[in-house]
């Protein structure tokens, strides 16, 4: 039968075969076809529309005019301040891209192991941080500049400084701030992929495990755990890797725009000084189209890693 199958897929074109499962699965197509639509015209089209606009100088009154590649050529050689951002950008994906990816993924494993009514309650305990829109209001409170913020007294009462440390004014401090405010808001969706993929794995691998030799719970994590759950772990990574490359509104509120000296600059707040504050929407798409760029091609790598996970 499987032969017979074969030859008949062999007979036709892809096109072909494509359009015949297509009408065999017509209600399952039926079903998905709001989301495809909504998904073309609100994430396809606008994308497409991005890369052709990185091409014109266009401020939003007047017709976009082509120029070619002079946005890409300004950008790497003439914005020195975009080289900034992407240095940035990079050093803090490269940070808390993997790091956000392994907390979720270490917690979700130590609260799969508790009882499902504790399990829920130290999920939502784990999630909210990621939920809630004022989260750096406790950051703020904590490592406010003055002597009445908890860090700042806490220091001074244990005679370790003499004054007050400017948290998030000071060059030295800052970088290391977000990256820890962006690793504990991490756990969002991700996390949640990663709680549902340790929920469905089969309990029986488990037990053809032990027959073949795993002996403790980190050969069952990398053998029989992590390979049935590769779903979830290439969506935990996109998560990831998009969360990485877009944290730029919580970097706003807690130490402005622009921060000092540049230093907590990235891509994203490159795209919105250009394209939310100057209007130059053709300047500001070849930002978007690089970023965009990169996130693909981090996605592609990461990717590729992840398929050899229990091979």
């Amino acid at each position: 039968m499987a032969k017979e199958k074969a030859i008949i897929r062999s007979d036709i074109t892809r096109a072909q075969w494509t359009w015949i499962q297509m009408k065999k699965h017509k209600v399952a197509y039926l079903m998905i076809l709001p989301f495809f639509v909504l998904f073309f015209l609100f994430t396809v089209v606008p994308v497409l529309l991005s890369v052709l606009l990185s091409f014109t100088t266009f401020n939003l009154l007047e017709w976009p005019q082509f120029v070619g590649m002079d946005n890409y050529i300004r950008l790497l050689l003439d914005d020195d301040i975009f080289i900034i951002a992407v240095k940035n950008t990079l050093i803090f994906a490269a940070i808390t891209g993997p790091g956000s990816y392994l907390l979720s993924m270490m917690f979700a494993w130590f609260i799969n192991e508790l009882r499902p009514k504790v399990r829920a309650v130290v999920t939502l305990l784990f999630y909210a941080p990621s939920i809630s829109g004022s989260v750096y209001l406790i950051w703020t409170i904590f490592f406010s500049s003055d002597q009445y913020g908890f860090v700042n007294a806490w220091l001074i009462k244990l005679n370790l400084i003499t004054k007050p440390i400017l948290w998030f004014s000071d060059e030295k401090y800052i970088f290391g701030l977000i990256v820890a405010v962006a690793l504990w808001t991490s756990l969002g969706t991700s996390f949640l992929t990663f709680i549902a993929g340790f929920q469905v794995v089969n309990q029986e691998l488990y037990e053809a495990g032990a027959v073949d030799g795993v002996k403790n719970r980190w050969q069952e994590l990398w053998y029989i755990t992590l390979p049935s759950m590769k779903p979830q772990m290439m969506l935990g990574a996109i998560l990831a890797i998009t969360g990485s490359f877009g944290f730029g509104g919580v970097i706003t509120a807690l130490v402005g725009f622009p921060s000092p000296n540049y230093c907590a600059h990235t891509i994203m707040h490159h795209l919105d000084d250009y394209g939310g504050s100057r209007f130059e929407m053709g300047y500001a798409s070849a930002i978007a189209a690089i970023l965009f760029f990169m996130m693909i091609g981090c996605n592609m790598l990461v990717t590729k890693l992840l398929r050899k996970v229990g091979t």
